[in-house]
């Protein structure tokens, strides 16, 4: 069947074509705009992550960052774009930080700081604070079978990897104890239940194999429990909290 319609004129051809040139400069010169933009964006959001002394969280990035910045996906683009070199941008107890490459630590070990060496006692007391949080001292003898000295608490407290979570709601009100953020960033962990489970234990070589079938590792809990208050709605007068327990130095020493 033949085309009855009329061809396209020569001015009717020139008028489409610089239509089409007019929208594909338009969308050039926006991307360029924007592109521009994003990059001034994303060298600001860098600058701040560089200079932060620890990990910052998206409210102050967003509250440093110019308005109108989509800083969500400025962090997401950044990360991709450090994914694979020597310094990461990784995500620890809901902050972010530039840290080196896990893979180059050997590379590092003799310029990197040398980590104080826990005792076995201080690692046991950290595992169980950290698992059974919030937890008091008496539990925390009861699940090693054994007392745990001030120090060991002493010594988990100035690190800044354990603290006073409340008082538990019970007779002589005894103190709680939870992690920290220190102890995620520490531990490269960017929620408490991120913690390897049972089976990333055993795996591991750190549970033994003959395990009761009943044996359970408990999933850690970082929210206020339902039967503990907070420690900050005491009013100490500048006193330290002290636990209902303490050693029997201390307790003969008050008598």
């Amino acid at each position: 069947m033949a085309d009855n319609s009329t061809p396209p004129s020569r001015v009717e051809k020139a008028g489409a074509g610089i239509e089409d040139d007019i929208v594909v400069l338009n969308e050039r010169l926006q991307s360029k705009a924007d592109g521009e933009t994003i990059d001034h964006d994303m060298r600001h959001l860098e600058a701040l992550l560089f200079a932060a002394v620890e990990p910052i969280d998206i409210e102050t990035l967003r509250e440093r960052m110019p308005d109108g910045c989509d800083v969500g996906a400025l962090i997401a683009r950044l990360a991709r774009d450090y994914g694979g070199r020597g310094v990461n941008l990784v995500r620890v107890a809901e902050r972010w930080r530039l840290q080196t490459a896990p893979d180059l630590e050997p590379y590092l070990v003799d310029i990197k700081e040398a980590p104080r060496k826990l005792s076995n006692a201080a690692l046991e007391t950290l595992a169980i604070i950290a698992y059974h949080q919030p937890v008091t001292r008496p539990e925390i003898e009861d699940v090693r079978g054994v007392s745990v000295s001030a120090g060991t608490i002493d010594v988990l407290l100035e690190l800044g990897w354990i603290r006073l979570r409340g008082r538990r709601r019970t007779p002589g009100r005894p103190v709680t104890y939870g992690t920290t953020e220190n102890f995620l960033a520490h531990f490269n962990l960017e929620q408490i239940t991120d913690l390897p489970g049972r089976d990333d234990l055993k795996a591991a070589g750190l549970l033994d194999a003959r395990l009761p079938k009943d044996f359970e590792v408990p999933t850690p809990m970082m929210s206020m429990d339902v039967d503990e208050d907070p420690i900050e709605d005491e009013t100490t007068d500048g006193e330290f909290v002290l636990d209902f327990l303490e050693d029997d130095e201390k307790l003969a020493l008050d008598d």
